[in-house]
């Protein structure tokens, strides 16, 4: 009878201590789990931070744009104001007073050339930027519908790590129940 019960001490010890492993086992489980989902959820931040830096270089770059078209417009009609009276004078009869309104006139044009260059300048600088905001709101997109579905399986996996844990601990709870009702 003491052999017996003696026995029953150890086979109980045994499956105490194999529970306990595979309770750790679990618990080890659930932390990857959760790490998966952090992971896919800093993914997701990402993502969303890319696609906001991306909304916002293109609008930044329509503003440039429309203002640097304004100006453009604004430097044409100018130019053409001053180029009109400087025309007239350049032909003329008087030779000092027409010579002179051609130096104006070609210095007003290389004025003119130079804005007009500084302004292509600016232009190219917005479609850049502007090109970076597309490019940024593709990759975005992307990685963000890439996070969303790796999110979804990394926590329906935590879940169901969760349920086998919640189903091994009930299940040691009532093995340990029982065992005590027995002694």
């Amino acid at each position: 009878m003491l052999s017996m019960l003696l026995f029953t001490s150890i086979l109980t010890q045994a499956q105490t201590d194999k529970k306990s492993a595979e309770l750790k086992n679990l618990e080890t489980g659930i932390a990857a789990a959760k790490a998966k989902v952090t992971l896919n959820e800093r993914k997701m931040t990402v993502a969303d931070s890319l696609i906001e830096s991306g909304n916002q270089l293109i609008a930044e770059s329509k503003t440039e744009i429309k203002t640097i078209n304004a100006e453009s417009n604004k430097l044409d009609k100018d130019h053409a104001i001053k180029q009109k009276p400087l025309i007239k004078l350049s032909t003329s009869k008087d030779k000092g007073e027409s010579s002179k309104a051609r130096a104006d006139l070609k210095t007003l044009d290389v004025k003119y050339r130079s804005d007009v260059k500084a302004l292509d300048t600016r232009l190219r600088e917005a479609e850049r930027k502007q090109t970076i905001g597309n490019a940024n709101l593709t990759k975005g997109k992307a990685a963000k519908k890439s996070a969303q579905n790796a999110l979804k399986a990394s926590q329906a996996t935590l879940k169901t790590a969760r349920a086998k844990y919640d189903a091994a601990y009930a299940s040691g709870e009532n093995t340990n129940l029982k065992e005590n009702k027995k002694k």
